[in-house]
Order: C-alpha cells, then sequence, then structure tokens
C-alpha cells in the first residue's frame, strides 16, 4: 500500500485492449495496452510493472488495480486478493481496494518470499484481518533515520583562518556552522596597503581578508575568458561600506584610477566619501552621475580623467530626451578594455532579471546584465546581505562561473532546475562551494543576546464583529458588481479590469483590518516596554498617506477623527469602478425629426411620360435658391421653361402653381387644397405629410419610451451605487493604524515617525477632532525631517520610533555607544515586509556595529488563517535566504512553521478541493467533526463551498435540485488549484470562524502529507546534524577530485560513528531534567508493550516544555536522542512506563551491546550487514569540499540506489570527537559509494 503523498492524478477513460491500474506513485489511474508488463508512469515517472493476477486475465476487473512499486514489498490482501505495495516496516493499514483493516503475518512472510523468488504466485495470507504482534520500534526508528539527526548550534564564532593581519573587529562577528566547515583556498595576493592598513588600524582583519580574496579572485579569468568576480555577503553592521572603499584603494596603488560605484541612493554617496577618507584615499574624487550631464565625462568640458563615478540604479536605466543613455556613457568612459573595479552595492536591486513564468525582466536587471557584457575586463563585486535570497535571483551574477562553460550547468536555467529540483539542501550547497572557490564571503554581527520571538494576537471582540460585518460586505459587493456588470450588456466596460481592481483592493482592505487587529496588541507591549526602561521601534510597510490625503481633500484638514483606510479604500472602489450604464442624453426635436427624415430617404428626381421633372420645395420666393439642373446621359441640359412641374399625390393632377406642397420626409408633393383639412397658410421650413407624420409621432413617442427606459435604469443604479457608498461609510471600520498607533502612545510629542509620508493627522488642541498637519517645521526642511526624528529618538528625547521601508533606509536605531539613548531595542514589526530581503534590512536598523545590547524582536501576528498569506511569503524567502546567502537555512528568524506556499502546501491544497468539490475520500475529518458523523461532514463541505464561492475561487455555481438542493456544484480553475498564494490571501475576505475552520483542514491535510513525506524519506530537511557520542574518522580522507581554477578539492570522508547512550547516561538526563523542570509526572524509562525476537524494547522520555499537544524527546540505547519527537497519547498507546529502575538496567545494556553488531531486525535480516536500522556502530561516508563540479556524477550514481531514501542529495553535518573537526558535505550512502567513485575516476 502506498501512502497518499499525493494528488491523485487525471482520470483516463480506459479503452477497449487496456486494463486500469493505479500509479504506485501519484495514484493517478493509468491504461495500460494488452501485452504490456512494465511502463512507467507519464506523470512521476515511477517504472512499475502490472500486477500478476492482471497479467494473466484480460477480462475486466473489479475495481482499480494498483501498479506495483520496486522499492516497496508487494503483498495480497487477504479479503480481495489485491496486490498492494507496502513499505517496509509497515504493519497496519487500510487495504485501498475493499477498504477492510489488515495487519502483516509475520509466520507466513519467508514462505511467501520463498514462493515468489521461486517463480510462483500464491495468494496465502500474508496479511490477515486481525492485527498481529509486530515490532513498532522498528517503523519509528528506520523513520528516524530516514529523517536524519539533531539540529545543533546554527552559527560560529568567525575569525580569518588563513590571515593574521589587521586587528580584530570591533564587535563580535559570526559565521553559520556549515560555512564555518568550509575552508577558503590558500590567499596568495600581496596586499599592497597592508602596512598603510596595519598603522592606521581603519579596517578589521576580515575586512582585509575580503579585499584580499576578492583581489586574489580578480586575477582569474572564466573558461568564457571574462574576468571572474567576487560576492561580498556580510550582514548589516560588518563594514562593507568601508571594506569597498580599501578595495578601491588598493587597485588605485596599483594604477587602475576608474572604478564605478552603483547603490541604491544618491545620498550614499556621501557615505562613500567618508568610508574613502577612513581608508586614507582622501586623493579619490567621487563624482555623483545624476549631477553630470550626458556628454562624455572624460571631454574637456566634463574633465573628469579619473576618479570614483557614484549612481544609483535609476541612473544606471536612465536615458535623456535626445536618447543617450547612462549606461553607454559609463562604457565609454571606462572603455572595453578598462579593468578598474565595477562595484553593485545592494546588488539585490537587480534581482528580477529571471522572473517567475509570465513575469518580464526588470530594466535595471537587463542593465546590470548589460554593463558586465561590455565590460568583460572590469573587476566586478557583487555587494548585499540578502543579494541570493533564492537562486532565481542569482540570474545576473555571471562572473561568479557557476554556469556556462565548463561547468555542470551549460546556462543559468539548468543551473536553477537543478537548485530547485533538489530544494533547500542543494541551496545549502552553493553557498559552501563559492567559499571553498574563494568567491564569497559572508559574515554577520553576532545575534547573541538578540531575540525573537513569534506573538499569536487573538482578536477582541468588537474587531471580530467589525471583521465579520466587513466580509459580508465584501461578499454583497461581489454580488452587486457582478448584477451590476451583467445587466450593461452591450455596455459592460472591461471585466477583467475591474475584478483585478476588485482583488487587488480586497486584499490591501484585509491586510489594513489584520494590521488593525494588531495595534491594542502594538500598544500594550510598547507600553510594558517602556515600563521596563526600554525603548521601541515598531515597524511597518503602508502607512496609509494616500488615503489620508483623499480624505483631506475631500473632506477638508480638520476632521471629526482619525482617518479609516479601509473605508477610504472601500469607497474609492465604488466610487470610480461600480458599473453604471451610460448616461443617456435627451435627444431635442429638431433632432427627431432629422432622424425621421434620414429614416425615410426619398429620390430626388420624378419621372412622369418620359420626362424629367425636379422635385422641389414649396418655399417663399426670396427663400428659392436654383441649384442646376440634373442631366442624364442621353439628353441634353434641359430647355424647358424655369417653371417646375409637380404631381400631387393625392389628385394626380400635373400643376405649376406654387400652391403643390413637398413632404421633406418622403418628397411626395400634395396640393395644399388637397390636404384634409386644407392647409391655407404659406407653410416656411420643413413640412410632413399626413403619413409621414403620423410615423414620425410615434418614432419620437417610442424614442422618448426608450430614453425614459435608460434614465430610468440609469438612475436606479446610480441610487444602488449610492445605497451601497451608503451602507460603507456605515460600517464600524478601524482608524489608520500609524496614526492610532502614535495618538494612543501619545502623539508625536512622544513618538519620532520616520516615513515617507508628508503629513498627518494630529488630535486637536482642545481634544475635539483631529487636524492635519505637514511633518516639517519652519527650522525642520521635509528633506531633513526624518534625520530631525531620528536625533530625537537616539538623543532619548523620543522613547518610540515609527520606522517604514521609504523612510528608514540606511537609518541606525541601534543602541549605539555613542548615543546618550542606550536603552535596549524592543523592535516590534506590525506588519511584515512582502519579502524577506525587506524584513532582513529592515531587523537590521536596530541591530548594528557598536550597541550597547542586542535588540529584541517581536514578530505579531493574528490569530488568522488567512494572514499567514503574509508570513508564508516572508518565511519561504528566509529560508530560502538563510540557506544560499549564509549556507543554513536556520540563520534566519525561525518562521518556518509558517510556509505553506510550498510543494506539499500546492499537494494539501488539490486535495483539499477535491474533497470539497467532489465529495470524495478525504485524508483527514474536517475540524469538529467525528468519524461517522456524515449530516456533520456534510454540513462542512457544504459551508467551505459556500465560503470559497463567496471569495471567487469556485466559480460559475449552480444550486442543485431534488435531494441535493443543499449542494452547490461549480468549477475551480486548475490554475488556483495548486495557487496557495490565492488561497490564503482570499480566506482573509471569509469571516474568522469559517476562514479559520478552512485554514485547519488545509494545514491537517498538508501535516500528513509531510508525515507520508518523512516515512518515504523525501522530506526535504536542509542540513541535517549527525550527533553521536563517537565520531572519528577511518583513516586518510580521501581526494577525489581538484578544481583547476582555485585549487580547491572534492574529499571524501569515511567515518565511524557510534550514537548509542548508556543506561548511566540516560538516569543522568533524566536526574539533571528533574532539577530543572519540577512535576513532570510522565517523564522517566517505558518499555514497548509488545515483543519482538523474544524481548522488548525500551526508551527515555523527557517532556518539551510549553508544548501543546503534550510532546516529548525521545532516548533509545542503540541510537540516542531521536529526531522525531512523540506526543504522549503515541507514547501510551505503545509503551508503558516503568516504575522500576533496576530492571530497565538490564535490558537496557543488552539491547546497548547487542546493537553495535547486528540491526533492529535481528542476525537473519534479510538485508544482512548493510542493513543499518537500529544499528549503534555503523561506518559513514561524506563527500565534502567542492560539489559542484562533481554535481551531476554523484546524482546519477545516488538515483540507481534501491532504497528511496539513499536517492536523494542529503547535506549533513558533523563534527568529530576527538579533534573536533567539522565536516560539512553530501552523505553518500553504503551502497553508493563504489558507484560514486568509479563515476569520478
Amino acid at each position: 500500500m502506498v501512502p497518499q503523498s499525493g494528488a491523485p492524478g487525471p482520470i483516463v477513460v480506459p479503452t477497449p485492449t487496456a486494463c486500469q491500474v493505479r500509479c504506485a506513485g501519484c495514484r493517478g489511474i493509468l491504461n495500460v495496452p494488452a501485452g504490456i508488463t512494465e511502463f512507467a508512469c507519464p506523470n512521476c515517472k515511477l517504472q512499475q510493472m502490472l500486477p500478476p493476477e492482471l497479467r494473466h486475465q484480460q477480462q475486466q476487473q473489479q475495481g482499480i488495480a494498483q501498479g506495483i512499486d520496486p522499492s516497496k514489498i508487494q503483498l495480497p490482501c487477504a479479503h480481495c486478493k489485491s496486490l498492494l505495495n507496502v513499505p517496509h516496516g509497515l504493519d497496519r493499514f487500510v487495504c485501498p481496494q475493499c477498504k477492510v483493516e489488515l495487519a502483516v503475518d509475520l509466520t507466513k512472510l519467508h514462505n511467501y518470499l520463498t514462493t515468489l523468488s521461486n517463480g510462483g504466485f500464491t495468494t496465502t495470507a500474508y496479511i490477515s484481518g486481525q492485527p498481529e504482534e509486530v515490532n513498532e520500534v522498528v517503523v519509528d526508528v528506520e523513520r528516524e533515520e530516514d529523517e536524519g539527526g539533531t539540529i545543533g548550534e546554527t552559527f560560529t564564532d568567525y575569525r580569518p583562518s588563513k590571515l593574521s593581519i589587521g586587528p580584530p573587529h570591533p564587535d563580535p562577528v559570526v559565521e553559520t556552522s556549515s560555512l564555518s566547515a568550509v575552508q577558503p583556498p590558500e590567499p596568495t595576493y600581496e596586499l599592497k596597503i597592508a602596512e598603510e592598513m596595519e598603522k592606521s588600524s581603519a579596517l578589521s582583519s576580515l575586512q582585509l581578508e575580503t579585499i584580499i580574496y576578492a583581489s586574489q579572485r580578480h586575477s582569474q579569468h572564466l573558461p568564457d575568458n571574462k574576468r571572474a568576480g567576487f560576492f561580498m555577503g556580510d550582514g548589516a553592521g560588518v563594514g562593507k561600506g568601508r571594506t569597498i572603499a580599501g578595495l578601491i584603494w588598493e587597485n588605485w596603488q596599483h594604477g587602475r584610477r576608474k572604478a564605478v560605484w552603483l547603490s541604491v541612493s544618491s545620498d550614499l554617496k556621501f557615505d562613500a566619501r567618508r568610508d574613502l577618507d577612513d581608508v586614507g584615499a582622501t586623493c579619490v574624487e567621487v563624482h555623483a552621475l545624476n549631477k553630470l550631464p550626458y556628454s562624455k565625462l572624460d571631454s574637456k568640458s566634463v574633465g573628469i580623467m579619473e576618479g570614483v563615478i557614484f549612481l544609483t540604479y535609476s541612473s544606471l536605466i536612465a536615458s535623456s530626451e535626445k536618447g543617450r543613455s547612462r549606461l553607454q556613457q559609463l562604457v565609454k568612459w571606462c572603455g572595453p578594455e578598462n579593468d578598474g573595479l565595477l562595484v553593485f552595492d545592494e546588488c539585490h536591486k537587480a534581482k528580477n532579471l529571471v522572473p517567475e513564468s509570465g513575469g518580464q525582466a526588470t530594466r535595471t536587471g537587463e542593465a546590470v546584465l548589460e554593463i558586465q557584457v561590455q565590460l568583460p575586463e572590469a573587476r566586478v563585486v557583487y555587494c548585499s546581505a540578502t543579494g541570493a535570497s533564492e537562486p532565481r535571483n542569482m540570474g545576473y551574477m555571471v562572473r561568479l562561473g557557476l554556469w556556462g562553460p565548463g561547468t555542470c550547468f551549460p546556462q543559468f536555467q539548468s543551473f536553477l532546475e537543478a537548485l530547485e529540483k533538489r530544494g533547500v539542501g542543494a541551496l545549502e550547497l552553493v553557498a559552501m562551494d563559492m567559499k571553498a572557490r574563494g568567491m564569497y564571503v559572508c559574515r554577520t554581527l553576532s545575534f547573541k543576546g538578540a531575540e525573537f520571538e513569534v506573538v499569536e494576537v487573538p482578536l477582541e471582540a468588537d474587531m471580530m464583529e467589525m471583521y465579520k460585518n466587513a466580509a459580508r460586505l465584501w461578499a454583497e459587493l461581489r454580488v452587486e458588481l457582478l448584477k451590476a456588470t451583467a445587466s450593461l450588456s452591450d455596455e459592460r466596460p472591461n471585466s477583467s479590469q475591474l475584478w483585478r481592481l476588485y482583488w487587488a483592493s480586497h486584499q490591501r482592505f484585509f491586510r489594513h483590518m489584520c494590521m488593525s487587529a494588531k495595534v491594542p496588541a502594538v500598544v500594550r507591549l510598547a507600553k510594558q516596554a517602556l515600563l521596563e526602561d526600554k525603548c521601541v521601534v515598531i515597524g511597518l510597510q503602508s502607512t496609509g498617506e494616500a488615503r489620508t490625503e483623499e480624505a483631506v481633500t475631500k473632506y477638508g484638514a480638520e476632521l471629526d477623527d482619525f482617518v479609516s483606510g479601509p473605508r477610504e479604500l472601500l469607497l474609492k472602489l465604488v466610487e470610480d469602478n461600480y458599473p453604471l450604464p451610460q448616461q443617456p442624453v435627451q435627444m431635442p426635436e429638431e433632432g427627431v425629426k432629422e432622424s425621421g427624415r434620414k429614416r425615410h430617404v426619398a429620390p430626388t428626381g420624378i419621372s412622369f411620360k418620359g420626362r424629367i421633372r425636379k422635385a422641389a420645395r414649396c418655399k417663399a420666393p426670396s427663400d428659392v435658391e436654383t441649384d442646376g439642373e440634373y442631366e442624364t446621359e442621353s439628353e441634353p441640359e434641359s430647355t424647358d421653361s424655369d417653371e417646375e412641374y409637380q404631381i400631387c399625390e393625392i389628385c394626380m393632377i400635373e400643376d405649376t402653381t406654387k400652391t403643390v406642397l413637398q413632404c421633406s420626409s418622403c418628397g411626395k408633393s400634395i396640393h395644399a387644397a388637397c390636404l384634409v383639412p386644407p392647409e391655407m397658410d404659406l407653410v416656411e421650413g420643413d413640412w410632413s405629410c399626413p403619413m409621414c407624420k403620423k410615423q414620425t409621432e410615434e418614432y419620437i413617442k417610442s424614442r422618448h419610451a426608450y430614453i425614459a427606459d435608460l434614465w430610468k435604469r440609469y438612475e436606479a443604479a446610480k441610487e444602488r451605487k449610492n445605497q451601497i457608498l451608503e451602507t460603507i461609510r456605515a460600517l464600524d471600520l478601524p482608524n489608520n493604524p500609524l496614526d492610532d498607533i502614535i495618538d494612543q502612545i501619545g502623539g508625536p510629542d512622544r513618538v519620532a515617525e520616520m516615513t515617507g509620508r508628508r503629513g498627518m493627522l494630529v488630535r486637536a488642541s482642545s481634544g475635539k477632532g483631529v487636524v492635519y498637519q505637514a511633518r516639517n517645521t519652519k527650522d525642520v526642511s521635509m528633506e531633513m525631517v526624518n534625520m530631525h526624528e531620528k536625533q530625537l529618538f537616539m538623543d532619548g528625547k523620543k522613547l518610540v520610533a515609527v520606522i517604514s521601508e521609504a523612510g528608514s533606509a540606511g537609518v541606525s536605531l541601534q543602541a549605539d555607544r555613542r548615543a546618550k539613548n542606550q536603552k535596549r531595542r524592543v523592535h516590534i514589526t506590525l506588519e511584515l515586509p512582502w519579502s524577506a530581503d525587506r524584513a532582513i534590512q529592515q531587523f537590521g536598523r536596530t541591530h548594528r556595529s557598536n550597541q550597547a545590547c542586542a535588540p529584541e524582536y517581536r514578530l505579531l501576528f493574528t490569530n488568522l488563517g488567512g494572514e499567514r498569506r503574509f508570513a508564508s511569503i516572508v518565511a519561504k524567502r528566509l529560508e530560502s535566504l538563510g540557506a544560499l546567502t549564509q549556507g543554513d537555512r536556520r540563520a534566519g528568524p525561525s518562521l518556518s512553521a509558517y510556509n505553506y506556499d510550498s510543494v506539499y502546501g500546492k499537494r494539501a491544497l488539490h486535495m483539499m478541493y477535491k474533497a470539497i468539490i467532489e465529495q470524495s475520500d478525504q485524508p483527514v475529518l474536517p475540524p469538529n467533526c467525528l468519524v461517522g458523523e456524515r449530516e456533520k461532514i456534510q454540513e462542512f463541505h457544504s459551508l467551505a463551498r459556500a465560503a470559497l464561492i463567496s471569495v471567487g475561487i469556485i466559480r460559475d455555481a449552480i444550486p442543485g435540485t431534488g435531494k441535493d438542493t443543499w449542494k452547490l456544484s461549480g468549477r475551480i480553475l486548475e490554475n488556483d488549484m495548486n495557487d496557495v498564494g490565492r488561497f490564503l490571501n482570499r480566506i482573509l475576505g471569509l469571516a474568522p470562524d469559517i476562514q479559520n475552520r478552512l485554514f485547519e483542514y488545509f494545514i491537517s491535510i498538508l501535516d500528513i502529507l509531510v508525515q507520508d513525506a518523512r516515512k518515504e524519506g523525501d522530506f526535504d530537511s536542509g542540513i541535517v546534524d549527525i550527533k553521536a557520542n563517537l565520531i572519528k574518522l577511518q583513516g586518510s580522507p580521501k581526494t577525489v577530485h581538484v578544481d583547476a581554477m582555485s585549487g580547491a578539492s572534492t574529499t571524501l570522508f569515511t567515518l565511524m560513528i557510534d550514537r548509542g547512550i548508556t543506561f548511566e547516561a540516560a538516569s543522568g538526563l533524566l536526574d539533571q531534567n528533574a532539577k530543572i523542570v519540577v512535576n513532570q509526572t510522565d517523564d522517566g524509562f517505558y518499555e514497548s508493550k509488545r515483543e519482538w525476537l523474544g524481548r522488548k524494547h525500551f526508551l527515555l522520555a523527557i517532556e518539551c516544555p510549553r508544548l501543546l499537544p503534550r510532546t516529548f524527546k525521545i532516548f533509545r540505547p542503540a541510537s540516542g536522542e531521536a529526531l522525531r519527537e512523540m506526543n504522549l497519547v503515541e507514547l501510551r498507546s505503545k509503551y508503558k512506563r516503568v516504575s522500576s529502575v533496576e530492571k530497565v538496567h538490564d535490558f537496557w545494556q543488552e539491547e546497548f551491546q547487542i546493537s553495535a553488531e547486528q540491526c533492529m531486525h535481528g542476525p537473519k535480516c534479510k538485508a544482512g550487514a548493510s542493513c543499518t536500522i537500529g544499528k549503534r556502530i555503523q561506518e559513514f561516508n561524506i563527500l565534502g569540499g567542492l560539489i559542484l563540479p562533481v554535481w551531476g556524477i554523484v546524482e546519477k550514481s545516488l538515483s540507481k540506489q534501491a532504497r528511496q531514501s539513499h536517492r536523494r542529495l542529503r547535506v549533513v553535518r558533523l563534527e568529530t570527537t576527538s579533534d573536533n573537526q567539522r565536516i560539512v558535505g553530501l552523505h553518500i550512502p553504503n551502497p553508493a559509494v563504489n558507484s560514486v567513485l568509479q563515476g569520478l575516476s
């Protein structure tokens, strides 16, 4: 049997000559043509065999058969005889065909396998319908070993390992444990400024180390003949700016007098000048490109022959009105052979060169790539603490030589695919690989003393009611917009544009609501910090300035209360985008008559007895004009008298008198006397005959009725729009969070604001209402207001600071030893940034060099399931950022619990949608539902469908009929089925109750899938720490590959590890824990309830503090501390507590001794000596050092392994117990070692 680790594949309609079989991997239903016994699934590519019962039968089988998975044991069900795929060690399960509960009958296993090996096939009940005694401990240990070891320390103190010049860095600096296990190449570069720096102490030892390795790297060329580049990934506070200045000064000494320095802000030019002066490069001029003309920089008029050109990324893509570009200006100034420095400071600004599918590359990314192409000899430096938040963002780093000629990856796309396929473990290898080749450094200020806490904020009662009403209003508004759009028929506006605006506003609205829900908690935490003699920094992203300015424009500068951002946003959406019919215009009477004439076009000539007569209107003599005669091809110009002939349509008499009238609509002529009543007065202007007059009046009447109906529809739509606007105005919605926080903490006099907004609302001096005022004063300009506010905070005159991304770039707010205010900073994130890059930058405002104390970080989330959307985005980036930028995914704050936008999250969402829409078998029960409560489950699915319809995920919903009236049918677009972001985003607009229940349902399915992935050995856990009592090298490490450019090597380490724990050590742990924590009644030794090979297994369980449900750390004699913790329910179901310690002693020691020689399966294990499950002493092989050049060979060798967990790249880390040598690299399973060595040779 195969666990449901993936969503079912598409159902294929069987052909007459095919049989149906369920894939053993993805569980999709496949059609296998007659005569085919071996095949591969087209979806998951798993190689499989047709079950034996289908090989001998051509007729249609009842039910759907299961394909054979070669990595599992095939066993027949005792009830329906279906052949099932059973993972090794799985003891009890349910048959997917007949749904009968089954258990393994171990007594018949040997005979059954022998029969199969002899070519026979039997349905002897290897699986019985009654549970038997099974070794659950073996199953648990096997799963734990597939998952890996425990997580160790993340950071280690950093000191240059191969250099001893320069003073130590002024603050403690650390490096991740993974990177610290990798040694850089030997330094061979002679530093020219070394003696000068030794005297001045302007640069620390680690800054000088960076300059040496960068210069050494710049002396090399890549296989495509471009100069190699360097990546400086140091964190905030390490001093990247001064290091760049030192690198410029070093190159200046070698005669390279031209340098280009790109950064994010033109103001940082002053920092560049300061850093150059600090290292002694006072003679090097810094020129701001934005102040220079577009002409040649080295021309006589401009006169820049050398120095540093400082520019921003915005300037790089700028051009003049005449089409001259800054990029070409720089290239011409440098020259194609220029080998000076090209520094990309804060290079993450170019990260979108290779966007997600469907996106477009940014102009900045393209320009950064282009200038590197045009300056092949430039000495490129990529500089950013967040330059590689994920592999896709490395697309512009072409000078690192990670892809292209001479590598395993011919182009960046193949490099990207390989990393994304292998997950976090592969990302961690890249950072270590770059350091080993001398192209990368990444140190950061020690976070020792800094505290990270994720604070979940429950909604208060009034906020809960407010949220419910807002969700209801948005659902009603959606229906209103659907109706209004449908009623417009041909006048319908651009519907897709309307709904894009609707969902964008929907997201912003509920994001505002989530922020507002956290305001009371922010105020409470801030006031608590102030009472504890600390100061507070509150970080957010959006200030609500646009909504505030719109409200001030509409209502004036004096208002009754602070502006509600959500209300103004909703009002703007409806006012600007509510679909109204086009306003009708009443046509004047003349216009209607003119329309009537156009509808009755008459000929201008009347033929009678072969003569051409002119049809002229009867007018007053003064009005009669001659327009010229009509001519025909058969007759010459008429020579008749000017007297006009006209025939009366009533009496048919031709007359020459001037009393014949002509209809202006149909052109017919009628005697005035023939009319009833006769027309006695002279007619001036247009005249209509009785028939046309009747038709025209009917037309006018219908036209008036039509326009009246249009007006009625328009007024009704307008009235409905006004009603919606009034409903919005009457809705109780929260105020702008920024204004609310400042007001509750004490107003602008007590809060320093560093944001990008120009004005703010403050309480009026009378206490009634609020007044809009500019943030700057007469003494402080708008450009300097943030710096002024910062100084007030650093001087301690204001103890609370509010910062946004726009206003705090480059601002240092740490407890600086040089500042008056050295109180500990409590950094509260009211609103997480959209990306981890920005989150890290924001955290860096309060954690920098020369600080008296480290900050406390409080990351706030509400208990709304949907808000985890924002946490999910940042968590995903932080996980990758830590992995790639720092070589360890745990290097950032721990938000991985909030990362739902993963491959498992997408699969879980797909399964949940199918369960809700199709009422299919779900892997877990919905929240608050029990087995057998069918009506309750149906009720939940009905509520879930209605909720998904209201937020636009389920489309084309049609109510059911008859017995299914409670059902709502519909469809979910294929793109939406796996879009976790959209799901978490949209459910924000649901009432909190159903929102949280839907989210809980999703998480329950996700947990099952992750557990299954762990069991199968497929779960990517990044770097895994191998912990053991004894770890020592077996012989000398073997060098299997050497990199020609850097000299870095790939080494195979063979180690012996002893993982066990003696009884004395286990007892010591229990006694030590008892002294620290009291009343832990369930801590102690346990024995298994069932025997295996005539004996029971024992373990030590110690409860993990502050975890619900109650969870325990597990220690076993043979394998020590287990990675997987066990909850109390599972512990009590499999084990019973032993009160007598003496009883445990002998059994514990016996298992400890036996496990040194054999695995947990006993001496007759079918895998023989190669089985390591539960074996205490093992041989362990690690491929360390340089990995990327041999990536393809290792991957190919591992793909041939029989065991699933042996096929994946697994990055491990361990430390030898004798000499504390740290080793990080790829774990090579023992069966694969020879294959890998053969490939490398």
